[in-house]
């Protein structure tokens, strides 16, 4: 694995470019009680799409879930709008021959559930009772999914990501000086936990982390510290400029001394903790995109551009309402 691909997961929670076509599938819901379920209603066709129906049960599943999202305003209007645009991005998604696996749609929601604290089952019980169906919501993950991979094919297309030297010309051109910031040498310990044995280990492995993070001096020693260990993984994660910092990591690396280690997590692989080899702060055309970036900007763009590129798909589409 490269330390480019090492990087990658560690920071799996950062955003990319296109994350605003999929922010919605991670939205912060509130389950704070199971809502009744919708009455049943016959269904009727209310718009058709290019040739593909929607129905009033399409509908009425997606004020449903607006209103699980304590969304204000004419929920069934904005649900009807929100449908055809599925619509769209779904006819959009067939015609680049865009395929999103049933597997991907379910890790995904499952992610959805483990990131409200709760199971799968529980996520699915929960949009029933509240009428929004979990097929409903699968569906929705599934158009997010493939309409990121069109709006990435898209971007492509119109000449990729901007350039450090596009990005700090834009700074200055507002007015704005190129920024500094902290950048970071980072070291990953990952005491690993295989998923059949977590139960049994975890606790042990979490121990014997502790034990090590207490003796953690340095970036160097830890290899030496692991070789008498079995399943211990040391991974220098090279250069990490602090707008970058995966955020379940960025508060502890940021209160962490140089030489000394953040605390020991829990995650999917096991337990972990990161050492911090050394820092300096730096100002160059990287860090002004970086920080670019984390302050919204490139997400905006991408954000209108995926605007742009639904308004095109509407004006050839032929959309009739019933």
């Amino acid at each position: 694995m490269s330390q480019e691909t090492e990087l990658r997961e560690l920071r799996s929670a950062r955003r990319s470019v296109f994350r605003p076509a999929v922010a919605a599938m991670f939205m912060a819901l509130s389950f704070t009680a199971a809502l009744p379920a919708a009455p049943a209603m016959a269904s009727e066709i209310k718009y058709v799409v290019n040739g593909v129906a929607v129905t009033s049960y399409d509908v009425q599943r997606r004020a449903a879930f607006l209103k699980l999202q304590r969304k204000g305003g004419n929920l069934n209007q904005i649900a009807g709008e929100e449908m055809v645009e599925q619509a769209l991005k779904d006819g959009e998604i067939k015609r680049l021959n865009i395929r999103v696996s049933e597997d991907a749609v379910n890790a995904a929601f499952e992610r959805f559930a483990k990131s409200n604290k709760m199971s799968s089952a529980q996520l699915a019980q929960i949009l029933n009772q509240a009428g929004v169906t979990d097929k409903h919501f699968k569906a929705f993950i599934r158009t997010q999914m493939g309409w990121n991979q069109a709006l990435t094919a898209r971007y492509r297309a119109q000449g990729g990501t901007m350039s450090e030297q596009d990005v700090v010309r834009k700074m200055l051109e507002k007015g704005g000086a190129k920024p500094t910031a902290t950048e970071y040498m980072l070291q990953q310990v990952i005491f690993v936990v295989p998923p059949a044995q977590r139960g049994a280990l975890l606790g042990k492995r979490k121990r014997e982390a502790e034990a090590m993070r207490a003796r953690f001096s340095g970036c160097d020693p830890p290899r030496q510290f692991a070789k008498g260990l079995i399943d211990v993984t040391v991974r220098d994660l090279g250069r990490v400029l602090a707008p970058e910092l995966p955020p379940e990591w960025a508060e502890q690396i940021k209160a962490t001394k140089i030489g000394g280690a953040t605390g020991v997590r829990e995650t999917d692989r096991g337990v972990e903790f990161i050492g911090i080899c050394k820092t300096r702060e730096v100002s160059d055309d990287r860090v002004a995109k970086s920080v670019f970036q984390a302050e919204g900007n490139l997400d905006q763009q991408a954000d209108e551009m995926g605007k742009r590129y639904l308004d095109e798909l509407r004006k050839r589409a032929k959309i009739v309402q019933r």
